[in-house]
């Protein structure tokens, strides 16, 4: 068994699947890669169960309906832990995280703790609409601001863990749901005094399919910084 896991949830995510899978294959040749789906109407189960005969090293789960990112991140980060994995990148899969950069992730986690791939650490770049762009740098500038942690991206998928070195660190512990999720866990690593390594990434932007994010999540990651900040001391 490989000792590092890739993960990657899907909803509706047909298109892009295939493309991911062979990716993160020619670029980490010797990790293992786990997907959940919540039940993808699209087909996206169909596809992996066909990937699945070509790809030995791939496993996925089909839930009963869409159960979220946050209970989709928590059950791999255990799984990983439960089946002995020293290392666990996760990463989106509409292809916005170029799997390229997943050797780059696991050779730092040699010596690191915690690493995420950054849009605004020098030398990152995010490919956008123009809206949405905005409202992603002011909202990772007001959280770090709010909650005084130095790091200027909160809000990405794209991380990797060395488990064997996060010790008293678990996503369990992440009380908010949907995508507050990854700012939450941002916030416990620091709290347990892990260092925040950022990597600068190229976010692009998805060419298949649509956004999962809801505009009511603006909101609800603002409630959930308040409560992070005012009630978690």
């Amino acid at each position: 068994m490989s000792k590092n896991l890739i993960f990657s949830a899907t909803y509706d995510e047909k298109d892009n699947i295939k493309e991911l899978i062979e990716k993160i294959n020619k670029y980490s040749l010797n990790s293992d890669i786990l997907i959940i789906d919540d039940n993808s109407p699209d087909g996206t189960g169909s596809v992996l169960s066909q990937l699945k005969e070509k790809n030995s090293n791939l496993n996925f789960f089909i839930r009963k309906s869409k159960l979220g990112l946050d209970t989709a991140h928590k059950y791999a980060y255990d799984y990983a832990i439960k089946n002995g994995y020293e290392k666990l990148i996760t990463m989106d899969a509409d292809l916005s995280h170029d799997p390229k950069e997943i050797p780059t992730f696991i050779n730092l986690l040699d010596e690191h703790e915690f690493v995420i791939g950054s849009r605004y650490a020098k030398g990152g770049k995010c490919e956008m609409p123009l809206m949405r762009l905005f409202l992603s740098i002011i909202g990772n500038k007001i959280i770090k601001f709010v909650l005084k942690i130095n790091c200027n991206e909160f809000t990405t998928s794209y991380r990797g863990f060395n488990l064997s070195k996060l010790n008293n660190f678990h996503l369990k512990k992440v009380r908010s749901k949907g995508y507050s999720f990854f700012m939450e866990s941002i916030y416990w690593i620091n709290k347990n005094n892990y260092k925040i390594l950022e990597v600068p990434i190229f976010f692009k932007n998805r060419t298949a399919g649509k956004s999962k994010i809801p505009k009511i999540e603006i909101l609800r990651t603002l409630k959930n910084l308040l409560l992070l900040q005012f009630f978690n001391k």
